[in-house]
């Protein structure tokens, strides 16, 4: 394993990469210790508390006893998809999920991956199919006596072949399209389901007035927050009252009221 300082190549490899992997992945990469890898993005490149979240989240991802698995199920890039979605759906979650959500987010992810190979598979059959069908043009614009006819016919039923390949994946993307669509409502992941649960909510004003009625634990509790919040600002009143001398020399009060005016005398 690699010691000292970061070279500048190592630097650049941890800016562009610290997003996408995990400080252990980076680190496998490099050939460096983890926590000088942590260490180093901490200290540069100064992450979100949302960011810090993220990453932390494809941490424990890496860690999961189902990790192995999806490394021989993907490939590299397939599973650096999966990572950044499985993070970022975790994310949207707020961390509150349980282990039968986890499964679902799992398979929603990996039918978002096998859309991506039907996609793939559809443009290498285009671009397979345009090449054919030129290499086809240009044998049958030569003289009749000149044509390759039996190549021409091989190309012609090679072409109709993927075109019906073509017809079949477009068949699957649609069949799996529709079974993401319905795992992301199970989830209640789409905008839909969350402005409908905002709006199926009996969460009211006049239910909070009767919470606090009836129940003698949650009024406790509301009783001490509030009181929390009164002395808090009774001591911020009293602490931006004072005189404070700013940076460039000048004393003033923060807060400035008939109340907090000194005594004339």
């Amino acid at each position: 394993m690699k010691k000292g300082r970061f070279s500048m190549e190592e630097r650049a490899f941890i800016e562009a990469n610290a997003e996408a992997l995990s400080p252990k992945q980076i680190a496998s990469d490099l050939d460096r210790d983890v926590t000088s890898v942590v260490n180093w993005i901490k200290e540069n490149l100064g992450f979100s508390q949302k960011d810090k979240a993220e990453i932390e989240v494809a941490n424990e991802l890496v860690d999961k006893p189902y990790y192995k698995e999806l490394k021989t199920q993907f490939s590299d890039e397939e599973l650096r998809l999966f990572e950044f979605h499985f993070k970022k759906m975790w994310s949207q979650f707020k961390d509150d999920v349980f282990h039968t959500e986890e499964m679902q987010i799992i398979d929603t992810i990996k039918l978002e991956i096998l859309m991506n190979r039907i996609l793939r598979s559809q443009q290498d059959n285009q671009n397979e199919i345009t090449t054919i069908e030129r290499i086809v043009r240009e044998e049958k614009s030569r003289d009749k006596d000149q044509r390759d006819m039996d190549l021409i016919i091989q190309f012609e039923r090679q072409v109709a072949m993927l075109r019906a390949s073509q017809e079949a994946l477009s068949k699957d993307y649609k069949d799996l399209q529709a079974r993401k669509a319905t795992m992301l409502k199970d989830l209640k992941g789409t905008r839909e389901q969350r402005i409908k649960a905002i709006e199926d909510s009996k969460q009211t004003f006049a239910s909070l007035i009767k919470k606090i009625a009836t129940d003698p634990t949650f009024r406790t509790q509301i009783g001490k927050d509030m009181e929390k919040m009164r002395l808090a600002i009774y001591s911020e009143t009293e602490r931006l009252s004072e005189f404070f001398k700013y940076e460039d020399g000048g004393v003033d009060q923060p807060f400035l009221t008939p109340e907090t005016l000194p005594d004339k005398d």
